[in-house]
């Protein structure tokens, strides 16, 4: 007897429930984000090792810890994407999409790779919904993507109440290494205190030990120097810009010092969404900032930008939390029944023209009796049955069965599709 498999550790079958939750999301981002000018990008699973290492940061624990790297026959170094803002760079600058100053609005869906402890909503193989503003400079800018990532969750149905928007500056090269190098000395002079990894941070990416879950690190992190204190006034004049224009739109945010983002090409505008119910201590749905020194970091001219990635298992169990439906809608359902075997060709021919009509339609493929037949339709969730027996026939119609009330009745062929559209209006 040949050996039975199942999916390697940390990763999951999309079916059933799962696809169409996934589905629903995907859905729910294209029609939000085309809506403020966004156009997909599809960028390859894998990229050269380099795109990560220069575009994420050697010192981050994505790159130090999680990446799936391995050779090519051609003995190069390929990795499994582990996030698409670099790849997503890689692409623009290949394609020369922002040259001569021009902007591009980006937004992806699919699959990302770490190699982590699996834990209840997060997996070695993990969905991500981002989208990328490319060549954008402004606080407008910011503001716009900050409101976009808000605007997508409220579609999904998460309350609004259940949400905190979190809003910070990391400053940019002009006034963050000095910083860094005063955080560094504070967490030497307090290294007995907090865990080996901040301890480490302090010579590779101090400002990630703001975001160290040990409760010891917390309370040390709690009394740190911060960064808002200490910015120039080209990044303070930014930061008051976007918040002025959150203000405006009537967005509420909290302002959030010891807010940091885990990759290295963050600069400026950070800021996350965070839900209250259904993730635990990983509270974290979404969130993003401005990378401006990305492109060259990855061979490109300067090109301010900004982005953000949404995790969708997260944001599925934080909607299944609050009791939200996490279904894409399918439209009208229509399931043609035969009610012997004498009618089961002239079922298969009605489910093609109905098809040919634009109507989502199916039918028996596997000779089910009438009863096994509607089990079927209600398994599917069919929103009518159309019922073809030798009378329906014989008077050239059929009988229609709406699936919630279960009232019938006869309607001719001719004004199926009519009586159906009208119907679910």
């Amino acid at each position: 007897m040949a050996q039975l498999y199942s999916a390697p550790k940390g990763t999951a079958d999309l079916l059933g429930d799962s696809a169409r939750a996934w589905d629903f999301l995907q859905d729910s981002a294209r029609a939000v984000f085309t809506r403020y000018g966004y156009q997909s990008i599809y960028t390859p699973l894998f990229e050269h090792t380099e795109v990560f290492t220069r575009g994420i940061g050697e010192a981050t624990d994505v790159v130090g810890k999680e990446m799936y790297t391995f050779e090519d026959r051609g003995g190069r170094s390929l990795t499994l994407r582990p996030e698409n803002t670099a790849g997503v760079v890689r692409a623009a600058i290949q394609a020369h999409l922002t040259d001569n100053n021009a902007a591009a609005k980006l937004f992806y869906t699919g699959p990302m790779f770490r190699y982590e402890r699996p834990q209840k909503g997060r997996q070695r193989q993990f969905y991500q919904i981002g989208a990328e503003g490319l060549g954008l400079n402004t606080a407008a800018a910011d503001a716009e993507m900050i409101m976009m990532l808000w605007e997508y969750f409220t579609t999904l149905g998460l309350q609004r109440t259940s949400m905190r928007l979190l809003v910070n500056s990391m400053g940019d090269e002009t006034c963050r290494p000095a910083y860094r190098e005063q955080l560094a000395q504070f967490i030497r002079e307090n290294d007995a205190a907090l865990c080996k990894d901040c301890k480490r941070r302090a010579d590779t990416n101090p400002l990630r030990a703001f975001d160290c879950k040990n409760e010891a690190c917390v309370a040390v992190m709690d009394s740190a120097p911060l960064l808002a204190d200490v910015l120039c006034d080209d990044c303070r004049e930014h930061n008051d810009a976007v918040l002025q224009l959150l203000d405006a739109a009537g967005l509420k945010y909290q302002l959030d010092p010891r807010l940091v983002r885990g990759l290295d090409y963050y600069t400026r505008t950070v800021f996350e969404v965070q839900v209250d119910h259904g993730l635990g201590a990983q509270n974290a749905l979404g969130g993003g900032g401005r990378y401006d020194g990305l492109f060259q970091d990855l061979g490109g001219k300067p090109t301010p930008c900004i982005g953000f990635a949404i995790g969708a298992e997260r944001t599925v169990l934080a909607l299944q939390a609050q009791g939200a439906t996490v279904a894409a809608d399918t439209g009208l359902l229509v399931y043609v029944a035969a009610a012997t075997d004498l009618q089961r060709d002239a079922a298969f021919t009605l489910t093609m023209q109905l098809r040919s009509r634009g109507l989502t339609v199916l039918c028996d493929l596997q000779n089910r009796s009438l009863k096994s037949q509607f089990k079927q339709a209600d398994r599917a969730q069919a929103h009518y049955v159309l019922i073809v027996g030798e009378e329906e026939t014989t008077r050239g119609g059929v009988t229609l069965r709406n699936m919630e009330t279960k009232e019938e009745r006869f309607v001719t062929l001719g004004s199926v599709v009519k009586t159906l559209t009208s119907e679910r209006q």
